[in-house]
């Protein structure tokens, strides 16, 4: 069977219960990583050890990569394109 009739062909009850949970995976787990830069970039707010241990550059740094990895989750769980081979 090739590809584009494999394209044409409607999506599985499973299939679409596959995506569905990915997609509200990747959703859940872009909050927790945008949720996490926040901490980072605000640590000297929230009196943890590690902010007496990390420089503050470096911690914000860390941060907004955590901010972009999280939005770039949300993005993935929203657009919901996992089915490559079809």
């Amino acid at each position: 069977m090739s590809t584009e009739q494999k394209q044409d062909e409607p999506l599985s009850v499973r299939e679409k219960g596959v995506i569905n949970m990915r997609s509200i995976m990747d959703m859940g787990m872009g909050i927790l990583w945008m949720g996490m830069g926040v901490f980072f970039i605000f640590i000297k707010k929230f009196n943890t050890d590690l902010a007496a241990r990390y420089d503050d550059s470096v911690m914000k740094v860390f941060g907004g990569v955590c901010i972009i990895y999280g939005i770039f989750r949300i993005y993935r769980g929203y657009k919901k394109n996992y089915l490559k081979d079809r």
